[in-house]
């Protein structure tokens, strides 16, 4: 089915990045799944290649406005390289824009070049342990100082995506009383520095899949944040995350298809080589009709994730169509890659596969970002259900 989404210059972009991660990812991706992390040396290799600080106003250093199917096209060449460039996706394309939405001039100026040449790299901090998707329930909080100069910030956090390496973290805390009648109530956004006294990393989680994209826990101990790294307004995070939240499960979906995409190929290239009985594994009725069944719902996807790319750069994309779309599309993802591992017999269970690593890396779309029962309830709602 033809595509309409992308043009010669997402192309012509597309070269690049395929060039970069032939030569800067694709040869690591082991080693770094070893480590758990990749190096910050990739993060500067792709601010070379303009891959990082999507839609920076030209004064600090970026590209301006820029649509997000230059993202797209990454999430898609990194899917079908079986690579990895770390937690990339959620540092340019989750966490920079809360910093583009709700940054003054003063703390755009401190943050935004970092942003663009890799020196400053993002997380977000929301989930607790206990909590879950249960945001209004954060319990880690933060105290203004008596002459306003600073906040005490005391808490944890855990399942943070890029947490043990990130330069300034995004903390959503508490900063007036719990209120039962308005759990939303009383939560801010404060900009943590990787280096504050009193902030901690502690472990980095060993997950099922994505590997060399390190998940971590965080602490904080009296830890003394400026006013002035206040995101936004006090008492407003729950609604500066509802502004954001589309454009995250957009992503994920977006990665969902990307992926659903790169299982197909992997899996049709490999049942031609692959013989069972004296023939090829394509050729029996049984693979062509799961294929086919794969790439029918694929391009449904796909369809679905383009339209939602062209309704976020007009600036129409709504909660409700981007939990569509974080809903189906990473199901579909979890359908496709399963049934192509399955297509793969033994080997689909063995690492050195890129369908094995696909397969478990797949796994968390339907969890993080807001699990698929949230999707559920989002639309459901939507329905005036």
């Amino acid at each position: 089915m033809k595509r309409t989404v992308y043009g010669p210059e997402h192309e012509e972009f597309r070269r690049t990045v395929r060039a970069f991660i032939a030569k800067e990812a694709v040869p690591y991706v082991h080693e770094w799944e070893r480590a758990g992390r990749v190096p910050r040396s990739l993060f500067k290799g792709l601010a070379r290649i303009g891959a990082l600080g999507f839609d920076v106003p030209e004064e600090y250093g970026g590209p301006g406005p820029t649509s997000y199917a230059y993202q797209a096209i990454i999430h898609e060449e990194v899917a079908l390289a079986g690579a990895s460039l770390g937690h990339h996706h959620v540092n340019t394309g989750v966490v920079l824009p809360y910093l583009l939405r709700l940054a003054d001039d003063a703390q755009k100026a401190r943050w935004l070049p970092g942003c663009v040449s890799g020196d400053v790299l993002l997380a977000i901090a929301m989930t607790e342990p206990g909590t879950g998707s249960d945001l209004a329930g954060i319990r880690t909080t933060a105290k203004l100082s008596a002459d306003g100069s600073h906040y005490v910030l005391n808490g944890a956090k855990t399942f943070i995506t890029g947490g043990a390496v990130s330069d300034l973290v995004l903390v959503v805390c508490r900063t007036s009383p719990y209120d039962p009648k308005d759990r939303r109530a009383g939560l801010s956004i404060l900009c943590v520095e990787s280096w504050s006294e009193g902030f901690a990393v502690g472990r980095t989680l060993d997950k099922i899949g994505r590997h060399s994209m390190d998940t971590a826990e965080l602490s904080f101990t009296d830890v003394r944040v400026p006013a002035a790294n206040l995101l936004g307004q006090e008492g407003r995070a729950f609604a500066h995350l509802s502004q954001n939240l589309p454009r995250e499960r957009l992503s994920i979906g977006v990665a969902g298809v990307a992926q659903a995409r790169a299982a197909i190929r992997f899996t049709t290239e490999y049942v031609r080589q692959r013989e069972v009985f004296g023939t090829s594994v394509a050729s029996f009725q049984n693979t062509k009709f799961v294929l086919a069944g794969c790439e029918a719902e694929f391009r449904a996807a796909e369809a679905m994730a383009d339209r939602g790319v062209r309704l976020d750069d007009a600036g129409e994309l709504t909660a409700a169509d981007a939990a569509k779309i974080k809903l189906f599309c990473t199901e579909v993802a979890g359908r496709i890659t399963d049934a192509c591992l399955q297509l793969h017999g033994g080997y689909g269970y063995m690492t050195e596969y890129p369908i094995a690593r696909l397969y478990a890396d797949t796994r968390v779309s339907r969890i993080y970002g807001g699990t698929s029962e949230v999707m559920k309830t989002i639309v459901a709602k939507d329905l005036g259900l």
